[in-house]
């Protein structure tokens, strides 16, 4: 029992006891004492004020009254003035007047219950009223946990004891730290189709570095064909070690081979790529040339864009629209950094609901042993990234070989271990950026910002580039003469192959095109190559060839 409780029920007791009834103006408000001066834990408030505060409230809509007022109406009930009856006008000190003056008491003890009954109505509309807030906050605050719990649960799934263990502990806000990234074919698509059973390989992988004390983010893809030692496994695919032994070993693994400790672990589907990039309202990606692949899911045009969802995972897919000019793989690991890294431009730059509803989007599609905070914090604290600066991105160097029927990529060692010393020490993976000639795609991101902003459907005079192929022949006999012509002709866009024409006794340089609505193009790959309209050809059946245009140098090259 707290001091003030007893000390208000001593001052009830008194007020009785003298013929009072016992309340004041200010006493009326007292509602946790009920008339006995008891106390009444019914009325005690519900979590938003302490009794003593609570007794101090006033209803703010009826007039405070004044000074001259209170007094009175203490004085009127002070146990320890005399009890008088109030005089009316007209009334004689001998008493003649006593009835007179029983009725103006009467009616002023009337009158003062009932304004106190209409005070203690409007205080437990107030207590109803406080109540029904709590209660609304309250199953707020439950469901806001219960929310975040789920969320937890989703986003930790598949995350085991054994991966726990593999995991090495580090401060993130202090220090830098390696995540493993794996993104797997366990598409809806795919599962519903019920091929690949209950074990999906991963179908990228990639090893992050994330310094937030510095806001450097590495992220280096490593080819998911990599011929590696699995121990009792033997020698396998790096893709095989999230089928054989789940993301434990897929970590053990890649630790193993990259020569560095990895702190987390996240997993993410193809389904929920979608999500991601559709929860961000889109992201800007310069895609470095046209796509058109169906087996990716359907086809883009080059340049800079918004993509949504849905064409961001075309772009990470699609390999076989490389297959003309080399690994395809390398290719669609490189848009796979590329998309990432626009995922991280476009989420650290946004606010904390954004972030929060991306996480909310992503909780069906991802496994991770980050938690909500750890990824929400972890944004705030990498907030400011320049993406042109910031983000370092490369592969594993490695060759093909064709080894007992399955083709490998075998990692160069020496190339492979300086670049993860370089990675290490916070540097970039290589020392310059790496643009692949024939396709325009990024593969090594040095933080020049030389490739930030970049445009591929765009020269550097600012004109349209140009998609499509241009076969060029050497009709002349000039050694060289075909790498020199098709320098200028790559400069517009295209894509270029040479060779020698079937003789080098071509007078005149020819530039063939085949249908009407490539006249104009024809003329400018003319132009490019210095000559006029007059060396552009319209196809008649002459000469064949599978591409867009035909050059063949004459002797008029210079």
């Amino acid at each position: 029992m707290d001091f003030k409780h007893t000390h208000n029920r001593s001052r009830s007791t008194s007020r009785a006891a003298s013929g009072c009834s016992g309340r004041s103006a200010r006493d009326s408000f007292d509602a946790p004492y009920d008339s006995y001066g008891a106390y009444d834990a019914a009325f005690e408030p519900s979590g938003f004020y302490d009794a003593a505060d609570y007794s101090e409230q006033r209803d703010p809509f009826q007039p405070r009254a004044s000074a001259r007022s209170s007094r009175r109406a203490e004085a009127a009930c002070d146990p320890f003035e005399p009890q008088t009856a109030p005089r009316s006008h007209g009334s004689s000190r001998s008493g003649s007047g006593s009835g007179s003056g029983t009725t103006a008491r009467r009616f002023s003890r009337d009158r003062y219950e009932t304004k106190m009954q209409v005070m203690r109505k409007k205080r437990q509309r107030k207590r109803i009223a406080m109540g029904a807030v709590a209660a609304v906050l309250a199953v707020l605050v439950v469901g806001a946990v219960g929310y975040a719990g789920n969320l937890v649960g989703k986003l930790g799934a598949g995350i085991d004891d054994n991966l726990r263990a593999a995991l090495v502990h580090t401060d993130m806000a202090k220090e830098p730290f390696y995540v493993l990234l794996m993104g797997t074919d366990r598409s809806a698509d795919r599962a519903e189709g019920g091929d690949y059973g209950e074990s999906f390989r991963s179908d990228s992988i990639m090893l992050a570095r994330i310094d937030a004390p510095n806001k450097k983010v590495t992220l280096v893809s490593i080819h998911r064909d990599s011929m590696v030692d699995m121990g009792e496994y033997g020698q396998q695919k790096l893709n095989a070690a999230h089928a054989l032994g789940g993301p434990a070993l897929s970590v053990e693994t890649v630790s193993k081979m990259a020569g560095v400790p990895i702190s987390h672990y996240a997993e993410i589907d193809f389904d929920g790529f979608r999500s991601v990039v559709d929860a961000l309202g889109g992201i800007e990606v310069d895609v470095p040339m046209a796509i058109d692949d169906w087996e990716a899911g359907g086809s883009l045009e080059r340049g800079l864009q918004t993509l949504n969802g849905e064409q961001a995972l075309i772009l990470c897919r699609s390999r076989h629209a490389y297959d003309d000019w080399g690994d395809g793989d390398s290719y669609r690991a490189a848009n796979q950094r590329l998309v990432l890294s626009a995922i991280a431009k476009k989420l650290l730059s946004s606010d904390v609901g954004t972030i929060a509803s991306t996480v909310q989007s992503m909780a069906d599609y991802v496994s991770t042993d980050l938690s909500v905070t750890d990824i929400i914090g972890l944004a705030q604290a990498l907030h400011g990234l320049d993406a042109g600066s910031d983000i370092y991105t490369a592969m594993e160097p490695t060759e093909s070989a064709y080894i007992d029927d399955i083709w490998y990529e075998i990692t160069d060692q020496e190339a492979w271990q300086e670049m993860m010393r370089r990675v290490d020490a916070g540097l970039p993976p290589t020392e310059e950026d790496v643009v692949d000639g024939v396709s325009g795609t990024i593969l090594a991101s040095a933080g020049t910002g030389d490739l930030d902003g970049r445009d591929s459907s765009k020269n550097a005079d600012g004109s349209d580039r140009r998609d499509g192929e241009v076969a060029i022949r050497n009709g002349n006999g000039i050694a060289g003469a075909g790498e020199v012509a098709a320098e200028r002709v790559k400069a517009l866009g295209y894509t270029v192959n040479t060779d020698n024409a079937d003789a080098f006794d071509y007078p005149q340089t020819l530039v063939v095109y085949g249908t009407s609505s490539q006249e104009e193009a024809a003329v400018e790959l003319a132009e490019a190559l210095g000559f006029g309209a007059d060396a552009i050809f319209k196809n008649d059946g002459t000469y064949g060839f599978t591409a867009d245009f035909l050059v063949v140098l004459g002797a008029d090259w210079a």
